[in-house]
């Protein structure tokens, strides 16, 4: 599903920045792997690189055998619409466009026909718990709904890769754990989640695998039933 070959990311400047050094990791279709390491550790240049946001210095990752970051733009556009899907700590919706007008971004980026568009923004939503708020905008929701919708909108096209990067981080407790148990939903029907945390509460929560990583290095990587690493 996903190979990421001796990826190293360094950032140019008056003082050259290393934040990847030679990252050699592969994930199988339908796991749950969870990104754990302190702040500035490298985690989110790793979720950025696979999600063809940032560019690797050096090394490659293949997506479903294809290598994103040697496709041109308009391929590149279509390949993360639909192979992948972003949920971020930020929610990153558009305040400017209803909960349901977010959801389908993706689809309206196909031409899909508006009565698909509904019908599929309707079916995730009723399945997320949002159906009665479509028509609000994000000012009139609390975070853990536009949490919600976040989710729903990294959905909707079916990718077969989410990437969530502090999915969390913003929310309550008890919100908080709300999310994971939606995310672990989404991956159960066979959807490959990778998804980076500083939370060690978070991070034990993740009973598949979990991939340490400090200062740029990945130092442990394990399927576990208990998780021990500490930040």
């Amino acid at each position: 599903m996903l190979e990421v070959k001796n990826l190293s990311k360094v950032y140019e400047g008056k003082v050259p920045h290393r934040a990847l050094t030679d990252i050699n990791l592969s994930i199988k279709k339908g796991e749950f792997v969870g990104i754990m390491g302190p702040s500035g550790s490298g985690k989110t240049t790793l979720l950025n690189m696979i999600a063809t946001i940032d560019e690797p210095t050096t090394g490659e990752i293949l997506i479903n055998g294809k290598n994103p970051h040697r496709l041109g733009k308009n391929d590149l556009a279509k390949f993360r619409r639909r192979e992948m899907g972003f949920v971020f700590q930020d929610f990153n919706l558009l305040n400017t466009l209803t909960l349901e007008e977010n959801i389908v971004l993706p689809l309206t980026l196909d031409n899909t026909k508006v009565k698909e568009m509904e019908e599929k923004a309707y079916a995730i939503a009723q399945k997320l718990g949002i159906a009665e708020i479509l028509n609000k905008r994000t000012f009139e929701i609390s975070g853990g709904q536009a949490q919600r919708v976040a989710i729903a909108r990294a959905m909707i096209h079916e990718p077969s890769l989410v990437l969530a990067d502090e999915p969390t981080g913003n929310l309550d407790p008890d919100t908080s754990w709300s999310i994971m148990r939606i995310l672990e939903e989404i991956n159960a029907r066979g959807t490959t989640v990778i998804m980076a945390t500083h939370s060690k509460e978070i991070v034990n929560t993740i009973k598949k695998r979990v991939i340490a990583i400090e200062n740029g290095v990945i130092v442990r990587d394990e399927s576990r039933g208990e998780y021990g690493y500490e930040i």
